[in-house]
């Protein structure tokens, strides 16, 4: 077998089963946390509405609930059910929030959102960082580059929480410069097409993703410094400088793009932990993504929809890194396929 063809099966079969496996231990965590989200969801409703149901219908309403939502019989029973509907029939099974709605529908909804707040200041951070990072570790002796690389020191051991809140308190309620939460002003048509729509979205998602991009950039900066300074020890840059071309042209032409793979390798790992990362912000802004609705998930112990959402996350991250595998030996000549 050719080499190229063997490698890729190898890693075809390790993203599957690496894929099987994070799936089982989830489903096996999340299953055996105490609880019963049918009798505690019936409970509630006649405390609601102030009936009591007789005990035999209770029981038979249960049963039937379960049974719809594929929590019934034993936890093998339920583990080889939701396994063939997910991987063969594609399908999570009705979400316990908004009965019977498919746990897929609500993923679908708010995936989007996430997507454009996490996605896009992970890429504007990783941008900036390498930009910045490129530049002070090539100017590395000046007052500007040392106070910089110690700022994003520090600024990258705060957890993005913090900046969130941080940003929150500071511009939402000292300066109110912005609004606090939600994706967009509700009083606004929500059009696509719409103009103010779009700049209501963007004004929204300003705070959320200035706490992602603040400690995105600090780290990138961090990585990009420390790879530019042991690329300029390298000789063929000793003779650049030799030759005297200007530092800049060697910045461009020689560091940066010699910086740039292994920065791009990190990248999208950085893409494919934009489903896991973030959360917390999203809640913290009460913005309308996945964070928001796995926390809800978690509340009412939605099996299906808390499944559907780590399954989904497990999946980017594991096909992110599946592609750099594919691609390094491609694109990057010192990386041999027998590695």
């Amino acid at each position: 077998m050719k080499p190229l063809v063997s490698y890729v099966i190898t890693r075809a079969l390790m993203f599957l089963l690496s894929i099987w496996g994070a799936f089982t231990l989830a489903f096996f965590f999340f299953h055996l946390i105490p609880g019963d989200p049918v009798s505690a969801y019936l409970q509630q409703l006649e405390q609601q509405f102030s009936q009591t149901v007789d005990a035999a219908d209770a029981a038979a309403m249960a049963a039937e609930m379960k049974a719809r939502l594929g929590i019934d019989g034993s936890l093998p029973e339920q583990y080889w059910r939701f396994l063939g509907n997910v991987f063969i029939r594609f399908d999570l099974g009705p979400s316990f929030i908004n009965f019977p709605k498919p746990a897929l529908e609500h993923i679908l909804e708010k995936l989007p959102w996430t997507l454009w707040l996490l996605g896009t200041s992970t890429i504007i951070s990783w941008i900036l960082g390498f930009v910045v990072g490129g530049i002070i570790g090539t100017f590395r002796n000046n007052f500007a580059s040392q106070f910089l690389i110690n700022f994003s020191l520090v600024i990258s051991q705060i957890p993005s929480y913090f900046t969130a809140l941080f940003a929150l308190f500071l511009f939402g309620y000292w300066f109110v410069l912005l609004p606090t939460k939600g994706a967009y002003d509700p009083s606004i048509e929500k059009d696509l097409l719409n103009p103010r729509f779009l700049l209501s979205v963007a004004r929204y998602a300003i705070m959320p993703a200035m706490a992602v991009v603040m400690v995105g950039v600090a780290g990138t900066l961090i990585s990009t410094r420390s790879l530019v300074t042991t690329i300029l020890g390298d000789d063929y840059l000793q003779f650049a400088h030799a030759k005297g071309l200007r530092r800049s042209h060697i910045l461009m032409r020689y560091v940066l793009r010699n910086a740039m793979l292994p920065q791009i390798t990190g990248l999208a790992l950085s893409l494919g932990f934009v489903l896991n990362g973030f959360y917390l912000v999203e809640i913290i802004f009460n913005y309308p993504g996945m964070g928001s609705l796995f926390l809800s998930a978690i509340r009412l112990l939605d099996y299906n929809l808390i499944l559907g959402i780590v399954l989904m996350s497990i999946t980017v991250v594991l096909a992110a890194t599946f592609i750099i595998d594919l691609l390094l030996p491609l694109i990057d000549p010192r990386i041999k396929l027998s590695d």
